[in-house]
């Protein structure tokens, strides 16, 4: 049967939905963990400290459904990659899962007893869970950008020839304290929008005009040396964009500079980096002009422009091999079935604008300010 999209249009779309689906859990599930990263540092007293987690209180689990819906997405539309990814980054992942699966428990847990040591274990709790996953988010990233150490045989198994302390390197390093500065300048400004005016906003903007400026700063020296390190891959044989998913029929060499090349080929990418600039000094600008709104939309210009920067510098490859570059996983090579593919996207085509539409409605019902005064008189706050 002759489907209506060719399977290269079809690989595009998906990697594009990829890239959606990751950016919409840095702008949401993000300032959640911006807030929760914050949480000890910008509320000194037990109710600031509850009016802090109820800016959150009522949406962050739904949040986090865009977290498994990537997870989905790639395990659906790019199986290689999710095998791969998740077998190879196993510790990592284990780190991260186990940091989130602390977020709910700390959430449910730290009202349920009226003692100060209590309480503060499970705010400590909330940070932890907030503060590992944006670093270990970001030193993946780095990891996918130098390559991950794995090679595929001739059957297509996967071995994986790193550890888990391999992962952190300098340039990684840099990476994971970008996402931790991105996120928290982003829950910064949520605050900014969400909180009670008082010490608490001027904490919060204090330490988000730090952490936008760390973000600048980060997000450059990242650049530098992706420009000029020894960090890059590119394809150099023929290259078959409708052809069978086979990761060993593409020619793969590892090029330092390489993650350049695009900006050349199509100038228009350059559109990404810039908005990651623009976007952290309108966040920067809108902290010192007390302006939530341009707080709040530059933060998410910014975490869209950075996300953005990596997936267009990268394009078309998803997980390259340090060690083989034979073995690299790209769009071309390592997608799901011309069917399967297509069928996936009716589900979307179907389903994003329901559950689009949805979350717009919850956040308007619950759109306002929370406070401390709210506390004493609506018991079912955290």
């Amino acid at each position: 049967m002759e489907l209506p999209l060719d399977y290269t249009t079809l690989r595009l779309i998906w990697w594009g939905l990829l890239g959606v689906l990751l950016i919409g859990f840095a702008l949401t599930d993000g300032f959640d963990m911006g807030v929760g990263a914050l949480l000890p540092f910008v509320a000194k007293t037990d109710e600031e400290r509850r009016m802090v987690i109820n800016t959150v209180g009522a949406t962050w689990e739904g949040n986090q459904v865009w977290f498994i819906v990537g997870g989905a997405a790639i395990f659906a539309a790019w199986p290689f990659v999710y095998a791969v990814s998740f077998s190879g980054f196993y510790l990592a992942m284990f780190l991260v899962l186990s940091a989130l699966i602390l977020r709910p428990v700390s959430f449910k847990y730290r009202s349920k007893r009226p003692d100060k040591r209590w309480r503060s274990m499970w705010d400590w709790g909330l940070f932890i869970g907030s503060f590992v996953p944006a670093l270990v988010f970001g030193v993946a990233v780095g990891n996918v950008m130098l390559g991950a150490p794995f090679r595929l045989d001739s059957d297509l198994r996967s071995f994986y020839e790193g550890t888990l302390l391999g992962l952190f390197s300098p340039f990684t390093l840099i990476c994971g304290l970008l996402s931790v500065c991105m996120l928290v300048l982003h829950g910064a400004a949520w605050l900014s929008i969400k909180g009670e005016q008082g010490p608490v906003l001027h904490r919060a903007r204090a330490i988000g005009t730090v952490a936008g400026l760390l973000s600048l700063v980060l997000f450059a020296v990242g650049g530098l040396f992706i420009a000029f390190g020894d960090i890059g891959f590119r394809i150099t044989g023929a290259l078959d964009t409708a052809g069978f998913s086979n990761p060993l029929r593409t020619t793969v060499e590892a090029a330092p500079g390489a993650w350049m090349d695009n900006y050349g080929l199509y100038p228009w990418m350059i559109i990404a980096p810039v908005l990651g600039f623009l976007g952290a000094a309108a966040g920067l600008i809108g902290m010192w002009r007390r302006s939530p709104a341009l707080a709040f939309g530059g933060s998410s210009a910014s975490a869209v422009g950075i996300i953005s920067t990596v997936g267009l510098s990268m394009f078309p490859f998803i997980l390259p091999s340090s060690i083989n570059p034979q073995s690299s996983l790209t769009v071309w090579n390592a997608s799901s079935s011309h069917t399967t593919l297509f069928i996936m996207l009716i589900v979307v085509v179907v389903f994003m604008p329901i559950v689009l539409l949805y979350t717009a409605w919850v956040y308007k019902v619950l759109w306002g300010r929370t406070s401390t005064a709210a506390l004493k008189t609506n018991p079912d706050l955290y």
